[in-house]
């Protein structure tokens, strides 16, 4: 812990580079990623504040899209879409993905009944070989499927149908830094 509050007390120390970030923010982009510690947005995308509108959540699910009982992710995709107007949303997945590798893997969750709750909402259940601990195909068929989730969002159906907004999935290599993004015209992640 201690040299993260030492970063956080020298963070500060130049005050006129955050000065503009209270005026307000921009992005252009929704990044939607796992909570995974070793997946860092700005460290994979070189953006710097007010550039990324960051979604994470275990095993970066996208829940069901509910108006009736919204969610905290749909109010922030919600909010990231017709608010900040963004024109592009990323869903990145991870290689060795504990929540992906537990669906994979069918593991008993009932421990975590709140993990194993909140994983239910990914559906249908990612397939891939159980044994595979990067979970590659798994994690990677996870992603297109949060990408049809989305979809099924009314306010992103209509911007899709405007053209005012564009959706991708990514599969960032945690064991490599590396980054594939979903090619429509091959059906396959290659590397940007």
């Amino acid at each position: 812990m201690q040299p993260l509050i030492d970063n956080a007390r020298m963070f500060g120390q130049c005050p006129e580079e955050f000065a503009r970030l209270a005026e307000g923010q921009s992005p252009d982009v929704l990044f939607i990623t796992c909570s995974d510690s070793r997946v860092v947005p700005a460290l994979i995308t070189g953006a710097r504040p007010g550039e990324l509108f960051e979604l994470r959540t275990a095993g970066n699910i996208v829940p069901p899209y509910a108006s009736e009982h919204p969610t905290s992710e749909a109010a922030t995709i919600e909010y990231a879409v017709e608010v900040l107007g963004v024109s592009d949303i990323v869903v990145c997945g991870h290689s060795h993905c504990g929540a992906v590798g537990a669906l994979v893997r069918g593991d008993d969750l009932d421990a975590v009944p709140a993990v194993r709750d909140w994983l239910s909402h990914a559906t249908p259940r990612p397939t891939g070989a159980a044994q595979d601990p990067e979970v590659a195909e798994g994690v990677q068929a996870h992603v297109l499927t949060q990408l049809l989730r989305l979809r099924s969002y009314p306010f992103i159906e209509k911007k899709l149908k405007e053209r005012q907004l564009t959706l991708h999935a990514w599969y960032y290599e945690v064991h490599k830094g590396a980054v594939r993004a979903h090619s429509a015209e091959t059906d396959a992640f290659e590397a940007l």
